[in-house]
């Protein structure tokens, strides 16, 4: 009899906690492989195996997570050709698809083929800027290593600007001057 007792104030517990949840789970979709086009050009692929959709009791607040990994294949909009990646074990777009975040393990690239790490990212489609709160690598064309405490840049990576930033950077000391 106390072994049940114990359980049912461990349930009591769990529905509190549940009841004072956020938001629940609207619609989980698998195999998400969404097309953004703007006059019938590609400009974003997202693509994620599963994505879960919040409805918190604010219904201004909405969003969607990918738990188990995202990416998104942005498109040059005059050539068409692919321009730059972005991909994360986790991914949240918030409120009306215009801020996504992007948690643990996120690569970023460009055009330019240099390579963006960090443990976070935020991509902001209404001010066309990508940034992150946390340490980012930066591997750039040729090899050369920077790194810094946090980062902002455009949204297709060309303009970074690294805060307290170090790198390792290869020097040719017989390349003529």
């Amino acid at each position: 009899m106390l072994f049940i007792s114990s359980c049912e104030n461990d349930l009591n517990k769990v529905k509190e906690i549940a009841s004072n949840e956020v938001g629940t789970i609207v619609a989980p979709t698998t195999g998400v492989d969404l097309i953004m086009s703007d006059s019938a050009k590609v400009q974003i692929h997202l693509t994620a195996p599963l994505v879960l959709e919040y409805n918190p009791e604010d219904p201004k607040k909405n969003y969607k997570v990918a738990p188990k990994g995202i990416k998104v294949i942005h498109y040059d909009k005059e050539t068409g050709k692919e321009d730059g990646t972005i991909i994360a074990d986790t991914g949240i777009i918030h409120i009306g698809g215009k801020l996504y975040e992007f948690r643990k393990n996120v690569v970023a690239t460009n055009a330019k083929g240099e390579t963006y790490k960090s443990a976070e990212l935020f991509w902001d489609q209404s001010t066309k800027k990508v940034y992150s709160h946390k340490n980012v690598e930066v591997t750039m064309q040729g090899g050369d290593v920077m790194n810094g405490d946090d980062f902002v840049s455009d949204d297709k990576f060309l303009h970074p600007n690294l805060r307290n930033s170090k790198g390792l950077f290869h020097v040719d000391e017989n390349a003529t001057q």
